[in-house]
């Protein structure tokens, strides 16, 4: 063996030995916009959902055998003059771990609803790995609030890790007219997630008028449907109509899509549309949606 190699082979063991410093902690940030129940009111509900994966936080020893991870994440809703009309701290704690070499560590998802008044805000998250300095990560996205009082009009469109159902649990953040709602974090859908499942809510249609929702899912520079679906509604009578659907992800290839909804009325005339951006991974796995603690 040369000689240089021969002193060159004890530093990479001596490397390899080393433990591997996590990526920066990913923080994923969503939220959905819905008109106020109360419609004398001008503003709107925004649901936020901050969804920070597991597999990039540190886990310290915290007892024989036990490892935990924390993630310090302030969420805030910014003004154009810089000021903030909502801002709150919460500490998420990822189950414990027996074995830090595991392949999945569990994300943490933290839900919240808030009344904004009507306008343009800057909806921002920041997150800091607990066990780690200089972790922290900021994501930011811009947020309108504004619901018209007479045309038809869609609310965010929402995606599911799994159809919306009824609930007979007392309200909370993570049901909307009734229905119990599971978000697909990022707008992922991963491995084993073969099935795209979504809600909406439409404001202003005419009670009992018919209506015809279609749907298509397309990729970002595309003008083809990879899937696509149509189903009926009746405009609800003194409050919002609820819209829901799914479409087959099987055959649907990884990469970047946007899903449109569209409403028409009796005589095909388009009343309104609403999109969202979809991400198909089959290979990963994708982080749980937020859910009711039991």
């Amino acid at each position: 063996m040369p000689v240089r190699f021969r002193f060159f082979l004890p530093l990479l063991v001596l490397l390899s030995a080393l433990p591997v410093a996590p990526a920066d902690a990913q923080l994923l940030l969503d939220a959905a916009t819905f008109r106020n129940d109360d419609v004398a009111v001008k503003g709107g509900v925004v649901e936020v959902y901050a969804t920070v994966s597991g597999q990039h936080l540190v886990y310290k020893r915290r007892a024989p055998k036990v490892y935990q991870a924390a993630a310090l994440v302030t969420l805030e809703a910014i003004r154009p003059d810089g000021t903030a009309a909502y801002q709150e701290t919460i500490t998420l704690k990822p189950p414990v771990l027996r074995d830090t070499t595991a392949a999945i560590k569990n994300p943490i998802s933290f839900q919240k609803r808030l009344l904004l008044p009507a306008g343009s805000y800057t909806l921002r998250g920041q997150l800091r790995d607990q066990n780690r300095a200089a972790s922290t990560v900021i994501v930011e996205q811009p947020l309108v609030v504004e619901f018209g009082a007479t045309k038809p009009q869609l609310s965010s469109l929402v995606l599911l890790a799994r159809p919306a159902s009824r609930s007979g649990i007392e309200a909370n953040n993570f049901i909307r007219q009734g229905l119990s709602l599971t978000r697909t974090p990022g707008g992922l859908y991963a491995r084993g997630q073969e099935k795209l499942f979504f809600y909406a809510e439409l404001y202003n249609a005419t009670a009992g008028q018919p209506l015809v929702v279609l749907y298509r899912l397309r990729a970002l520079a595309g003008k083809t449907n990879v899937a696509s679906g149509k189903g009926l509604a009746q405009g609800a009578d003194g409050r919002p109509t609820v819209l829901t659907g799914e479409l087959d992800l099987s055959k649907v290839p990884a990469g970047s899509y946007s899903l449109t909804l569209e409403v028409r009325d009796a005589k095909n005339r388009v009343l309104t549309t609403q999109t969202s951006s979809v991400q198909r991974n089959p290979t990963d796995y994708a982080p749980a949606g937020a859910t009711m603690p039991r």
